[in-house]
């Protein structure tokens, strides 16, 4: 053989240098291909009202970009358009608003029927839950307002036992944001859950808002969860991006939340104070543990 043939120490050690920084090069490629990849333990949706200044469609699309399964609080119409699009939506939103809800006897035919035609909606788009809310106090004693609400809601209750569809009721705070509203602590919904006895009854748990009225949120979520149907975000304070801004660890937050078995959407409902598609993509990437 001829030895011209054979390479050089020099030559041989470049190849072999170049073949090593091109193995490396493409481990790094596929690393960051699954690190790009969501893992989508929990499923996450989007709140409308958060993004207002947004059409819905371009919504959509960017929700789908960025990995999201839903935008909810939606009106039917609007809920027909994101289907198209190829999203969903975890939550209705609630007709009949905040203020007047079901602790006034006076309220209960309105949003009865609103809330059998939200399940009938529901039920015919595959909706999984319906939105109710409480109401605000004034002057109203809680122990006989949730009495009041659960009259309300055992009227209606079997007719989504029978859909199989879900009904929400939003736990806010009466300190900053929602003066007087009466479900403003997570043990008052649980002992009007209780009292309505289905398991179609449900608590919808904020996050931020329960923050501020009573803290201690992962123990929370744990202790309760047989009761709650569905979670909200929403950095504490301002009610901004879920980042390091703010004081809520949601990382650990989700990750009790998926430690309970729960299955179904988190709702990300901060209003942002940047670009508000990069805040959305943020917050996805920080929930999807």
């Amino acid at each position: 053989m001829n030895p011209l043939n054979f390479p050089t120490r020099r030559t041989a050690i470049t190849a072999i240098s170049a073949s090593a920084i091109a193995a490396v090069s493409l481990e790094s490629s596929s690393h960051a291909e699954e690190a790009q990849k969501p893992k989508n333990n929990i499923k996450q949706s989007i709140c409308r009202w958060c993004y207002g200044g947004i059409k819905l469609e371009a919504l959509a699309a960017e929700a789908k970009k960025i990995g999201y399964q839903s935008i909810e609080l939606l009106s039917p119409e609007e809920i027909k358009t994101v289907k198209g699009l190829g999203l969903t939506c975890a939550v209705m939103r609630c007709k009949s608003g905040i203020v007047s809800g079901l602790n006034r006897k006076e309220n209960h035919d309105r949003i009865v029927k609103e809330l059998h035609d939200d399940i009938d909606f529901a039920a015919a788009e595959g909706i999984p839950s319906v939105l109710t809310m409480s109401g605000n106090r004034q002057k109203l004693d809680d122990a006989e307002g949730l009495a009041t609400c659960a009259v309300a809601l055992k009227r209606i209750v079997g007719y989504a036992e029978e859909k199989k569809i879900t009904i929400l009721m939003e736990g806010l705070n009466s300190k900053v944001n929602h003066k007087d509203y009466m479900y403003d602590k997570t043990e008052w919904g649980v002992k009007l859950c209780k009292a309505v006895g289905s398991s179609r009854f449900k608590l919808l748990y904020d996050i931020y808002h329960m923050q501020i009225m009573e803290g201690d949120v992962i123990r929370t979520i744990r202790q309760y969860k047989d009761f709650i149907g569905h979670y909200h975000t929403g950095g504490n304070p301002g009610r901004n991006e879920i980042d390091e801004t703010q004081e809520l660890n949601y990382p650990a937050i989700v990750k009790a939340i998926l430690e309970t078995g729960y299955t179904g959407y988190l709702g990300q409902e901060f209003i942002p104070k940047r670009e508000p598609v990069a805040s959305l993509a943020q917050g996805f990437r920080i929930c999807d543990v």
